[in-house]
């Protein structure tokens, strides 16, 4: 095990690692080991009870936080026309076609965070599947980020939407804000996330639903939530 920090061991001393914390005690304590030098993101970790091998067990979806991320998120835009020009109206950082396509592909460029097509673009995007997929950056209609509505779904980005889905292990990881927020507007934040990935619970899905939740900050230690308390 690698040597953890003096500040980390410092903030692991406010945690009691065999309680499991209602939700504003657990946002409470993750902001108070939140002592870095930087605003540390708050990040909420959810393993589900569905087996993610399984295409009708899969948990996957977007939702716009109410108090947003803390983080302005830079918009590419694979688009053209009409559309390209909708799309640097409604404050997109990027928009285009086989151009930025080739950028990507000759210059490795990534500086952007979340990119959108309309359906018509998905033949110039998808060779960029190998590319854009591990980076988790691949557009997909469930995150409405494959839209003819374009101006709408770069307005939904830029006031705070995130998108959440389970990895190889079951879990969610989504950041619901940053420290400087403070427990009750990440409280906010993380109850809307909890109620979209409740709602999109799997038909296919035994048993319980919620299996494990924790919180941290991005160098502090995690704090469990008792996943029973938040069912409602």
């Amino acid at each position: 095990m690698p040597k953890r920090g003096k500040q980390y061991q410092e903030s692991t001393k406010l945690i009691d690692r065999t309680n499991q914390y209602d939700v504003k005690e657990a946002l409470d304590l993750a902001v108070k080991t939140a002592k870095a030098k930087f605003d540390e993101t708050i990040e909420a970790h959810i393993k589900l009870g569905v087996d993610s091998r399984h295409a009708d067990q899969q948990v996957r979806g977007a939702i716009v936080l109410p108090n947003g991320t803390g983080k302005t998120k830079r918009v590419l835009v694979f688009a053209k026309g009409e559309k390209e020009k909708e799309a640097l109206a409604a404050g997109a950082e990027y928009a285009g076609g086989d151009e930025l396509a080739q950028k990507i592909q000759s210059e490795n460029w990534f500086d952007f965070d979340v990119v959108v097509a309309t359906p018509d673009m998905m033949g110039v995007v998808g060779k960029l599947g190998r590319i854009l997929g591990p980076k988790g950056l691949m557009p997909n209609p469930k995150s409405g980020t494959v839209t003819f509505e374009i101006e709408r779904a770069i307005n939904e980005i830029k006031a705070g939407k995130v998108e959440y889905r389970l990895d190889k292990t079951n879990i969610i990881h989504v950041p619901i804000g940053k420290a400087s927020f403070g427990a009750e507007k990440l409280s906010e934040n993380f109850t809307a996330l909890l109620e979209a990935i409740i709602k999109a619970k799997p038909a296919a899905a035994k048993g319980q639903y919620l299996k494990s939740i924790s919180v941290s900050s991005t160098m502090g230690p995690g704090i469990k939530i008792n996943p029973l308390k938040v069912m409602g």
